[in-house]
């Protein structure tokens, strides 16, 4: 099963894996970053769990979601704009945000295309807006028992893809995947250089 059909196919089976998760180890530090209006684009928003804790804590946000199952449940989850599509092709630039969350989002991205892919969904991002992204830890692309394929990154690669892009490394940190696996994720706020 290729990576995009698990996300179309097995929508509701991933939404009841990942959906009771707390996310606020990670949240946490980019909201305490933020203005009290700010507002927030959260790309590969799945089933709306992070927008969820990001609207009890009294932000504004919408949601972008590739797979139509979890962008309908992310709709009844949270009760905010969620639009399908591909953060691939969409023009992101039609939007001016105070942050974008992309918690695993990008992991399925392969590495030739990732800065094509982060710069378009960050044209949205305001001139000191901020960026909270997490992805897997690791040195090889790897496929797991759904067909998913992941590209796994260190950290001093993504540093270095982040500053060529035009963005400092705010905060980091380190967890162990709380889906039950051994995967380390690495938690990202960045901002814009100068």
């Amino acid at each position: 099963m290729k990576t995009s059909d698990f996300y179309q196919k097995k929508y509701k089976a991933y939404h009841e894996k990942t959906f009771s998760i707390d996310p606020s180890s990670f949240l946490e530090p980019l909201v305490k970053k933020l203005s009290a209006e700010a507002f927030i684009l959260d790309v590969g928003c799945g089933s709306g769990r992070d927008l969820l804790w990001i609207k009890k804590q009294g932000f504004e946000g919408i949601g972008f979601e590739r797979s139509p199952g979890l962008a309908q449940l992310a709709r009844e989850n949270v009760g905010c704009e969620v639009i399908d599509g591909d953060f691939e092709t969409y023009d992101f630039s039609l939007f001016l945000v105070d942050a974008i969350i992309l918690v695993g989002a990008l992991v399925h991205i392969p590495y030739e295309r990732f800065s094509k892919v982060f710069e378009n969904i960050t044209s949205s991002i305001s001139k000191h807006g901020i960026i909270l992204i997490t992805l897997k830890e690791g040195s090889e692309v790897r496929t797991d028992s759904d067909g998913r394929t992941f590209y796994l990154w260190q950290d001093e690669k993504a540093r270095r893809v982040f500053d060529t892009l035009g963005f400092t490394v705010c905060d980091v940190s380190k967890s162990v995947s709380k889906t039950g696996s051994n995967d380390v994720w690495m938690s990202y706020i960045l901002g814009k250089t100068g």
